[in-house]
């Protein structure tokens, strides 16, 4: 469950995970910050690390009114021309939205995508940690 206002720029090999592949987004990322009079933030190691796995609370930039609290994604269909994902929007460790994004393989192109940027951004970050586990 990546922290919903992080904006994942470029994977981050450097940042040590037990698992990366377990990470909300298939793996570890750089990134920038979204909140708002913090844009374009450099987010030092240790913020990464926060901003990679959500519910980010230690974080000082976090609004304390959100919408929610962290973004887990999954993939729930894959053929040869289709791969959908699942979204789910948490607040207090609860779902509070979700919905599926398409994306076309053979277009190499978003089917249907999500409304926010940021989101969108994660899925994309996702969608390429997973192909890139599955054609290696």
């Amino acid at each position: 469950m990546a922290c919903p206002f992080f904006v994942p720029t470029e994977r981050a090999g450097d940042i040590a995970f037990a698992h990366p592949a377990r990470l909300p987004l298939g793996s570890s990322w750089r990134g920038t910050c979204s909140v708002a009079g913090h844009e374009q933030s450099v987010l030092d190691h240790k913020e990464l690390e926060v901003c990679n796995l959500g519910y980010a609370k230690s974080c000082n930039r976090l609004p304390k009114e959100r919408a929610c609290d962290a973004v887990r994604f999954a993939v729930v269909g894959d053929s040869e021309n289709l791969i959908s994902l699942q979204f789910v929007l948490e607040a207090k460790y609860l779902p509070v939205a979700h919905g599926v994004l398409e994306y076309d393989q053979r277009l190499r192109t978003w089917i249907s995508s999500h409304s926010d940027n940021r989101i969108q951004k994660m899925a994309e970050c996702f969608l390429q940690s997973y192909l890139d586990r599955k054609c290696p």
